[in-house]
């Protein structure tokens, strides 16, 4: 393999791109768009370098990013990779006692802090963790508190400190001396059950990760321009910006997740990751407005989607080139139908939209890809440096979680558990020896704790074997195939399956409450607050209605038999969703015990609300 690392990378890209633009940023408080150019990229990477190293940074040393996605998130980056320095990214959502866990944990004494939310935390984390020396402010609006005002710095201030390139020398030979047997990151993973886990990852598998992908995602170039949406903590996020910086894809950073729909339509991303309930968002708002349609539109749309399922789905999916008359009616509906959908939604010039971090239901996939939406279905870890498999251009399988990536040995062991093994497979937990023990099998290979099965060179997934629960019968529940299934209808926002050794499944559900108020509107139902309307019988009536119509084809020990509804969702805050809105199932139990337990009980229908 070629020389590469990414201390020095981004110089190279830099000389061959120079004035193109690499990110597009808005800064905090600002509507209007600016571009930072390779050029302006690489010498402010180098400038944070330099301050870093003036400031003490050492080599090997730890350094944390608490921040929503910033421009400044990647700067910093490379600039610690420049020193041969370990980043950690922090949840911006995080809570003091996490942020005091990796602090701890990792004993780093740099963090970067995004605004006055994450500085606030910091400080009060900075009591509990005495290694912690210097706060670093990419926000200038942050107001330094007393006790911590000596240690902390604004970026601009750093910008000012490594401007004449202090530390010439030492940078230029950490950079020159950086290979690929240094510790890039240590990425925490945000566990359902426990403390965080720190995932070393080495530069290495950095290197082998881009050299992979650039293999399997070859539509992928320097025209591209790709949209930062989901947490740059998060590995996806994470490596797939490195993999547009590795190609010369511009980035938009999208700093408030709020505010996406609005960024996708301005800045018109050609590709941009995502995880399924983004897209099945997407498939619900497109189905009710669906719903408005006369019955004469309602035809020629489904006409639309047929001809596009044969055309992109039974044809070239298979590699088959469509027939001058099929060609000629899918053209009719990309113009008529498809591209004003596109165009709408602002991803007419999608060229790949990687999907993953949860299960995506199959006939939500079979419609994007109906109309022409390229959804790049796969499966992946932190441990994995992302990604494991994805869906290839041509011959993939829906249901599927695509082809296995290149360089990366996938076996199935027991329990049907996915096993992985390979240059992008993390070598173990930081300070964790006790699970590294248990973490890997006597020949090697990584325990996902996933289970799932092999065809060829396709994987697919049947459940994750934590959540797998048993009923009180004997029968084998898994969760998140009901949960995914349920969140495609349009009252549902979140649900949680209750089973484990009870003798029926239940579930506690967060609908969406604004559209049952448009419900009980259509349908006469009155009510005076939001509680009295999630207790009216008839609007547990139609959301019974509608899981039963969602679940007719699973077996009858898998179906929903009573289910809760709750006004409040699942939130971070109250420790009923990790920072990557995984479920916490036993912070939701523990909260919800009376709710479930009433479920349970012969006489009660099921509608209480909590």
């Amino acid at each position: 393999m070629a020389d590469f690392h990414f201390a020095r990378y981004m110089f190279t890209q830099a000389n061959k791109y120079g004035t193109k633009s690499a990110i597009r940023y808005r800064e905090i408080g600002s509507n209007t768009w600016q571009k930072k150019s390779w050029d302006d990229f690489a010498e402010e990477i180098d400038t944070i370098a330099h301050a870093l190293a003036q400031m003490g940074l050492k080599e090997s040393d730890k350094a944390g990013q608490f921040s929503q996605n910033m421009a400044e998130n990647l700067v910093v980056d490379f600039a610690l990779y420049s020193n041969r320095a370990v980043v950690i990214p922090i949840y911006a959502t995080s809570s003091v006692d996490q942020v005091s866990y990796i602090l701890n944990d990792s004993q780093l004494e740099f963090l970067f802090v995004g605004e006055q939310q994450q500085y606030d935390v910091a400080c009060e984390a900075r009591k509990k963790a005495p290694t912690l020396k210097h706060i670093i402010a990419f926000d200038k609006h942050i107001r330094f508190s007393e006790a911590d005002k000596e240690i902390s710095i604004y970026y601009s201030d750093l910008l000012t400190l490594g401007a004449n390139k202090p530390k010439h020398d030492v940078v230029e030979k950490r950079r020159s001396e950086a290979n690929d047997n240094d510790l890039g990151a240590i990425l925490y993973t945000s566990g359902t059950t426990g403390n965080p886990k720190g995932v070393m990852l080495m530069h290495s598998g950095f290197h082998h990760a881009m050299v992979n992908h650039k293999q399997k995602l070859t539509s992928l170039s320097d025209k591209d321009v790709s949209i930062a949406f989901l947490p740059l903590t998060h590995v996806f996020e994470r490596l797939w910006c490195y993999l547009c910086l590795y190609l010369g894809i511009e980035i938009a950073i999208n700093l408030r997740p709020t505010d996406i729909q609005a960024t996708i339509k301005e800045i018109r991303p050609t590709c941009m990751c995502a995880v399924p309930r983004f897209w099945e968002k997407v498939y619900i708002g497109i189905k009710e407005n669906l719903s408005h349609y006369s019955a004469f539109m309602l035809g020629v749309v489904t006409w639309a989607i047929a001809t596009g399922k044969k055309h992109n789905v039974d044809y070239l999916r298979n590699g088959r080139k469509p027939h001058w008359w099929l060609r000629t009616k899918y053209r009719i509906a990309d113009k008529f139908i498809f591209s004003k959908v596109k165009l709408t939604l602002g991803i007419e010039n999608g060229n790949m939209f990687p999907t993953a971090g949860a299960a995506l239901s199959d006939h939500i996939t079979l419609f994007f890809r109906s109309i022409g939406i390229p959804i790049c279905y796969g499966y992946g870890l932190t441990e994995s440096y992302a990604t494991v498999c994805c869906f290839d251009y041509t011959h993939y399988e829906i249901g599927s979680l695509g082809t296995i990536m290149p360089g990366i040995e996938v076996k199935i062991g027991e329990d049907n558990e996915i096993l992985l093994k390979g240059e992008t497979v993390c070598k173990g937990y930081y300070n964790r020896p006790d699970v590294n023990a248990v973490a890997f099998t006597e020949d090697g290979f990584f325990r996902t704790g996933d289970a799932g099965y092999i065809k060829g060179n396709t994987l697919y997934l049947t459940e994750r074997i934590k959540d797998l629960f048993k009923t009180s019968n004997g029968k084998y529940i898994a969760p998140q195939q009901i949960e995914t299934l349920l969140t495609t209808d349009k009252y549902i926002e979140q649900v949680a399956v209750i089973g484990d050794q009870r003798n029926y499944v239940t579930a506690i559900i967060v609908p969406n409450i604004p559209a049952l108020k448009e419900y009980a509107q259509k349908n006469s139902i009155t009510y005076q607050t939001e509680e009295e309307l999630l207790e009216n019988p008839k609007i547990y009536e139609c959301i019974e209605k509608r899981i039963n119509k969602l679940q007719a084809n699973m077996a009858h020990f898998e179906q929903i038999k009573k289910f809760t509804l709750i006004k409040k969702g699942f939130a971070i805050e109250t420790g009923e969703l990790t920072n990557t809105l995984k479920l916490r199932r036993a912070i939701i139990q523990q909260h919800y015990a009376k709710a479930i337990d009433a479920m349970y009980e012969p006489s009660t229908h099921g509608f209480v609300v909590k």
